[in-house]
């Protein structure tokens, strides 16, 4: 209460401003004043970093992040390079991104670049490195409280994996009890006429959804629930803190019960690493998703708040904050109802989707600012994809390759990594790369930084549970309360472009409440105030308010 008085005090003597920044042409006679007006409200709180599941992820395809041996390819030894920039290990340094999750698209050897056709899980693909690298990746990454995941394909193999050209073999010479039990190997009548399969001998086909490349597990078969077992041990072992694991939308078949096969997966990985980290793929219907989080499973992309078309870009260009909110509240809520323990992953873009830099810039950096604090600040695990954090933008909007562009840390010095299908040419973020922005204190990347810090200074952001909203009777203000372990937050954002909201706060809503964090997209030297009960919160801009301490 002290320390509100004393805001309130300072805010009177500038004249009761109550969007404050600093003027260098002031006299100093009033600089004191100003100082104290403008104080950041989170400048004197502690982080904490992480130690449980509860992360903010980074997914970086490994081809594109960072080429450390000058071969076009992004690499292993790329990533530990750029590891301070994503965290030097001390979260109250301010220095580097907050990053304390990173997912790694496929690191298993293939012959496609994006290497979603395994040929051998057991090692690491010779353009990316070894697995005496990946083993440094790993001691590097838990110095600084990094977990990482690696993406796992169980719904597919490779056409030239040796356990799915051994099975073509046998089925040629009539032997389907050996390892054409590893596979999806019926005769051609047992498919519907839609499946995609690949045709072999003697009447028989494979099921193919993706590509004649990837013909399909058999996700029933002991046989392959043993290798899976081996392949989660090996991983694990090795340090792995769990998967992202590809495609469950399509684990479920005519002969397949997706969630019981998820189910008895994820429970094999608990038996190995209790505190294992699993998150899906399942770009579907939330009826389904809901049914797959009955299997346990830690975490499901919440793929209809994603890419341009998802819902968070319909309100924030709608400006139509209650909606935003509710959605997600209901979302959640829907989810937890078939797994309580269900961690929520949000996300703006990945490798499969246009960038969302592609729709946003054009409208301005406040609705990227904006895009970034709305889905970072909801309770859950926030998947940031490489770039997004400086605006990287895909060179086209038609193609996958496109939207896998080489990360930027310098536009002074671009990067000569070659894209499969774009090649080694890419257009400079609108801001610069990683070092231009982190010389501009308004850049899109600090600003993520700022949203990391306060996360890890406020642990009811991720961890909490969202009990409800609050109204301001204004449509461009959303608001929800969000709490954990006894303590309550109200995250409100002013989803406006152009104007700036005065919201009455109650006691009802937040006893004693103070100004916890702020994130003012117009200027980082600008912060809320709330005095006499009143907030004013500039455009596309975020405040959390918590009860004074």
């Amino acid at each position: 209460m002290k320390k509100l008085i004393s805001l309130l005090l300072c805010a009177t003597l500038v004249g009761g401003c109550v969007l404050t920044g600093c003027n260098s042409q002031e006299s100093s006679g009033s600089s004191k004043a100003e100082n104290a007006a403008v104080a950041d409200p989170i400048e004197n709180i502690k982080a904490t970093a992480s130690d449980d599941k509860y992360r903010n992820y980074y997914e970086i395809f490994v081809n594109s992040f960072c080429d450390s041996n000058e071969d076009a390819v992004g690499d292993l030894q790329g990533i530990i390079s750029q590891l301070d920039y994503l965290n030097d290990g001390d979260p109250n340094s301010g220095d580097d991104l907050g990053i304390d999750g990173i997912w790694l698209t496929p690191i298993m050897p293939s012959k496609s670049y994006h290497k979603y056709d395994v040929e051998d899980y057991y090692d690491i693909d010779p353009d990316f490195g070894t697995l005496e690298d990946f083993d440094k990746l790993i001691e590097e990454c838990d110095k600084r409280g990094i977990k990482v995941i690696i993406d796992l394909v169980l719904n597919h193999i490779s056409s030239n994996n040796p356990l799915y050209t051994k099975a073509v073999e046998e089925v040629s010479e009539g032997k389907l009890d050996g390892n054409a039990e590893y596979f999806e190997i019926h005769k051609s009548d047992y498919f519907d006429s839609g499946t995609p399969t690949n045709s072999l001998s003697n009447g028989y086909e494979c099921e193919a959804n993706f590509s004649h490349e990837m013909p399909e597990w058999n996700l029933n078969s002991e046989k392959t629930r043993e290798e899976f077992k081996k392949i989660a041990k090996f991983w694990l072992d090795r340090g792995v803190g769990g998967f992202r694991l590809d495609a469950c939308k399509y684990y479920t078949n005519k002969s397949t019960d997706g969630t019981e096969f998820l189910k008895w997966f994820y429970d094999t990985c608990k038996e190995i690493k209790p505190d294992v980290y699993m998150v899906g793929e399942n770009w579907t219907d939330d009826s389904d998703i809901q049914e797959l989080y009955k299997s346990g499973i830690d975490s499901q992309f919440a793929f209809k708040f994603a890419q341009s078309s998802g819902l968070f870009v319909e309100n924030i260009v709608t400006q139509n904050g209650v909606a935003a909110v509710k959605k997600v509240m209901n979302y959640d809520k829907k989810m937890k109802e078939s797994n309580e323990n269900e961690i929520n992953a949000l996300f703006l873009s990945n490798h499969d989707q246009v960038r969302i830099a592609n729709t946003l810039e054009a409208q301005g950096l406040g609705y990227e600012k904006l895009a970034a604090s709305l889905y970072m600040l909801f309770p859950g695990n926030p998947f940031i994809y490489y770039g997004e954090e400086i605006g990287i933008k895909a060179p086209n909007t038609t193609s996958d390759s496109a939207y896998r562009t080489a990360m930027i840390f310098d536009t002074d010095n671009m990067p000569s990594i070659f894209v499969n299908g774009v090649g080694d040419e890419f257009d400079e973020p609108t801001g610069g790369g990683v070092k231009q922005q982190l010389a501009d204190k308004d850049s899109l990347l600090n600003y993520y930084r700022r949203i990391i810090k306060i996360k890890n200074q406020n642990p009811e952001l991720a961890r909490g549970t969202i009990t409800g909203m609050q109204s301001f009777d204004d449509k461009n203000v959303g608001a929800f309360y969000t709490e954990y372990e006894g303590s309550k937050l109200l995250v409100i954002h002013n989803f406006s472009a152009k104007e700036s909201k005065s919201i009455e706060i109650t006691d009802d809503m937040i006893k004693n409440a103070v100004v916890r964090a702020d994130l003012v997209a117009e200027s980082s030297d600008k912060h809320v105030e709330l005095k006499d009960g009143k907030l004013t919160l500039p455009a596309q801009s975020t405040v959390i308010l918590k009860s004074a301490e």
